[in-house]
């Protein structure tokens, strides 16, 4: 007789096997109720499984080679790319990235700044840095 599987194990097996870094709470809700993937998420957030970078959204996480403490998988422009492409918000380059890219500052962007096609109200981020939004046409 085979044990039947948590919902906190379900979970953290279907995020082992993605192959995505981000994971919103719909990604879920063929498990288990709103609030039941809600509690799931967050007790695996304490394990340090999963870190919250935003409401209803979750990154995959690894060791600090530095700190030795859980971090995010990829760095936080990344991740914030990627949640925009999940949210199914377009992005595109900022003003910043287009003038570096084509030599006409030498200020290298720091991609914190995501350039978007439509209005954003989500606070992405992680340890009090947060990715800030510029509407490009």
């Amino acid at each position: 007789m085979q044990k039947e599987l948590t919902l906190e194990s379900k979970v953290s097996k279907r995020i082992s096997r993605k192959k995505a870094n981000v994971f919103l709470r719909d990604d879920f809700k063929d498990l288990g109720e709103y609030d039941q993937v809600g509690r799931v998420l967050r007790k695996l957030a304490t394990k340090g499984k999963v870190v919250r970078i935003g409401y209803g959204l979750y990154a995959k996480t690894k060791v600090s080679t530095l700190t030795g403490e859980m971090v995010p998988i990829s760095t936080l422009p990344n991740l914030g790319k990627e949640a925009m492409k999940r949210l199914k918000v377009k992005i595109a380059p900022t003003t910043a990235d287009v003038a570096y890219q084509e030599g006409r500052s030498m200020q290298v962007p720091t991609g914190r700044l995501i350039g978007v096609k439509s209005r954003v109200s989500r606070k992405i981020g992680y340890k009090g840095a947060y990715i800030r939004y510029e509407h490009v046409h």
